[in-house]
């Protein structure tokens, strides 16, 4: 009986501990600048709206941008992270999920082509689909809708716009 206590114990302490070290990274990487590069390969700062986030949608706001290109177009990976979900979905068609290490949201659709894999590591950088106009952009012009949302402390959607134009030096 003392050894299950034991066990039950140390069992408890690295719980403790997983969650007391991944909370002290989650704080550290909260207060570092979170960059990211052009998620597609060839746009420039003309490909994309900058007023597309937050624009009235039907119901809804947008809540990310969308960026122009020939459909078949590389999308890149705009920041390291983990695939957390490829596959089809209604509006967005076929797309990527990536958790960043600063545990954002980076969600990729509309995709042509998905050439990535679900829980594997991306790099920046890292080609890991193609445009296309799936899901509710059937009838509209190739593009990538790519959105960044945070869930800690609560799920808040952040301005893509400001990062692309930054990442350009605007």
């Amino acid at each position: 009986m003392k050894h299950r206590s034991y066990v039950v114990k140390l069992f408890f302490f690295f719980i403790f501990f997983f969650v007391a070290v991944s909370m002290a990274y989650i704080i550290y990487c909260s207060s570092r600048p979170f960059t990211i590069v052009m998620p597609v390969r060839g746009a420039q700062r003309n490909s994309y709206s900058q007023n597309s986030f937050g624009a009235p949608r039907q119901g809804h706001t947008h809540k990310g941008v969308d960026i122009f290109a020939k459909k078949g177009t590389d999308v890149l990976s705009a920041t390291q992270g983990l695939v957390i979900f490829t596959g089809n979905l209604s509006l967005g068609g076929k797309v990527i999920t990536i958790l960043s290490p600063e545990f954002k949201f980076l969600y990729y659709a509309h995709l042509d082509t998905v050439v990535t894999t679900k829980f594997s590591w991306v790099n920046v950088g890292d080609i890991i689909g193609r445009v296309g106009n799936t899901g509710n952009a059937r009838n509209t012009p190739p593009h990538l809708h790519f959105s960044i949302s945070k869930i800690i402390p609560k799920k808040t959607f952040i301005n893509p716009v400001t990062l692309l134009n930054a990442s350009f030096g605007y």
